[in-house]
């Protein structure tokens, strides 16, 4: 009995150390076997596959929205359609997809395109992109602004514009505004006119016309009666004489001068009265300077305006002796030689007017 106890002892002692030995040798070969066996070549993703991974997972970093500044608006009015992009985690946009000419209309026009942006930090930028809009057409009632696509990338130092490679896309919302008028949609039962009776005026409107005219006849009586004055003025100005004829007038005149008698006072009263007259016919005819009305002072000062300077003192010397002897005592009346020298410088100062 006790001889057999040892012996399944041993043998359970044997089996035990053989199989030790054989786990042994089989966690010695395995390593081996496995590196024997010819390598699996797994199907790597391509760079294509690569970018739609990546782009997929960067598409929540691109949110956007799209709003309009009002739904409903009148023929002609101006309104905006905005695009709100955030970018974060070192995500951007390609700009140029949000163009003007990428803006998918429905009888609207773009009057203006504004684009800002914000570099928050950290790989977060914020842009907002406004397009001012405007529509003139009633059909349809609603105008429809399409959905756009807008590519995002990851900036990369150092990238150039033109090595970028799109990421991915997102979808920017569209919009719809609707287009309102004052006139009615059914212009069957449409009443543009009221059929109330018209609520009659009162009576100071009634007079306003009549007042208003009378106002208007009133402000035309001053320039009529100006425009009569400025024709009646015209018509009896004197017509200005040839030099031909004012000669020929001027000699005529001291010719009948030189006949007066001068012995006597009246006939030297006489002739310094005409030499007054010729004198001042002649300023005006041939100078340009009107002297009849004038005194003396107010000719000399006419003349120099005139540029006759250096005949202004013979005038002035010649008219006052005139005045003397028509307006002085008898005393003061010039003698027969003085009469006579006054003649010859009166013809003296014609002749001067002459050249």
């Amino acid at each position: 009995m006790t001889f057999q106890c040892a012996c399944r002892s041993a043998r359970a002692h044997i089996f035990a150390i053989v199989s030790a030995g054989f786990s042994l040798l089989a966690a010695i070969a395995w390593p081996a076997a496995i590196a024997a066996q010819p390598a699996q070549h797994s199907a790597s993703p391509s760079e294509r596959q690569k970018r739609q991974i990546e782009g997929a997972s960067l598409k929540d970093y691109v949110a956007v929205r799209s709003s309009l500044d009002r739904s409903a608006v009148w023929i002609g009015d101006r309104f905006s359609y905005i695009v709100d992009v955030d970018c974060s985690h070192g995500t951007d946009i390609v700009t140029d997809d949000m163009s003007r000419d990428r803006l998918q209309l429905d009888e609207m026009d773009i009057l203006g395109v504004e684009e800002t942006h914000e570099d928050r930090g950290n790989g977060h930028t914020v842009y907002r992109f406004t397009y001012h809009l405007t529509t003139y057409s009633f059909e349809p009632p609603g105008k429809r602004i399409g959905e756009m696509r807008l590519r995002y990338y990851v900036r990369r130092p150092g990238q150039r514009p033109e090595d970028i490679e799109p990421a991915g896309e997102v979808t920017i919302p569209g919009a719809m505004v609707y287009v309102r008028s004052l006139l009615p949609d059914d212009a069957n039962t449409a009443r543009y006119r009221s059929e109330r009776p018209p609520v009659p005026r009162a009576a100071v409107f009634r007079v306003l016309p009549q007042i208003g005219i009378g106002l208007v006849i009133v402000s035309i009586v001053p320039v009529v009666l100006w425009l009569l004055a400025l024709g009646r003025r015209w018509r009896h100005r004197r017509r200005r004489v040839s030099a031909r004829q004012l000669r020929h007038e001027e000699r005529h005149s001291l010719d009948d001068v030189r006949a007066l008698d001068v012995e006597v006072e009246t006939g030297r009263r006489e002739v310094f009265d005409r030499l007054s007259a010729l004198l001042r016919t002649h300023v005006t005819g041939a100078w340009g300077v009107r002297a009849e009305g004038l005194t003396a002072a107010e000719i000399v000062s006419a003349l120099s305006a005139a540029g006759k300077g250096e005949v202004s003192a013979e005038v002035t010397s010649l008219l006052a002796s005139c005045e003397t002897a028509r307006y002085g005592a008898p005393e003061d009346v010039p003698s027969r030689t003085e009469c006579l020298a006054a003649i010859d410088r009166a013809e003296q100062l014609i002749g001067l007017g002459r050249a």
